[in-house]
C-alpha cells in the first residue's frame, strides 16, 4: 500500500466530495431534460403538427437539438466518470464535466424557451408568444447565469485560500 500524505488525502477527498455534488446537480438536471425531450418529441406525432407552418416546425426542430444537446452534454460526466475511474483523472472529469454542465443548462435554457414560444403559439400565436419566448429567455438567462455569474465576479478569493479550495 502507498502511503499518502494527510494533505494528499484531504485533497483526494474534496475532488470525491466535489465530483459527487456535481454528479447529484446534473442528475436533477438530467430528469427534466429527458421529460422535456420526450414530449418534443412526441409533438411531432399529433395530428395537429401536420398541419403546421414552417415556423412552427423551424423552431420544434431548433428546440428539439437543444434538448438533444442538453442531454449529451449533462450526462457526458457519467461516461467520463465511468470511462477514466480509477486512472487517477477525478481532477480533469470535475473540470471537464463543469464545462459540459454549464454548456448543458445553457441548451435547455433555449430549448425550455423554444417550447414556452411553441406552447405561446398554439395558444396565442402572434406578438403574445414572442413575448413569453422573450420572457422565458430573460428568466433562465438572469436565474442561471447573469445573477450566479454577478456573485461570482464579486467573490474575492481569501489570503489563505489556494487553487485546491477553488475547486468546490
Amino acid at each position: 500500500m502507498v502511503a499518502v500524505s494527510q494533505a494528499e488525502e484531504s485533497h483526494q477527498r474534496r475532488l470525491a466530495r466535489n465530483l459527487n455534488e456535481l454528479l447529484q446537480e446534473l442528475r436533477v438536471a438530467q430528469a427534466g431534460v429527458q421529460i422535456l425531450f420526450g414530449f418534443l418529441l412526441s409533438i411531432a406525432f399529433t395530428d395537429r403538427y401536420a398541419s403546421a407552418d414552417g415556423y412552427i416546425r423551424v423552431t420544434h426542430l431548433i428546440t428539439v437539438l437543444f434538448a438533444a444537446g442538453a442531454v449529451a452534454l449533462l450526462t457526458a460526466p457519467a461516461a467520463w466518470h465511468r470511462l477514466l475511474f480509477r486512472r487517477g483523472r477525478r481532477e480533469d472529469v470535475i473540470e471537464v464535466a463543469n464545462r459540459f454542465a454549464i454548456a448543458g443548462l445553457a441548451c435547455l435554457a433555449v430549448a425550455m424557451t423554444g417550447t414556452i414560444l411553441l406552447l405561446g403559439e398554439v395558444v396565442a400565436g402572434g406578438w403574445v408568444a414572442v413575448v413569453l419566448g422573450v420572457f422565458a429567455a430573460v428568466v433562465f438567462g438572469t436565474l442561471w447565469f447573469a445573477w450566479p455569474w454577478r456573485e461570482r465576479v464579486r467573490d474575492t478569493i481569501s489570503e489563505g485560500e489556494d487553487d485546491e479550495d477553488r475547486l468546490e
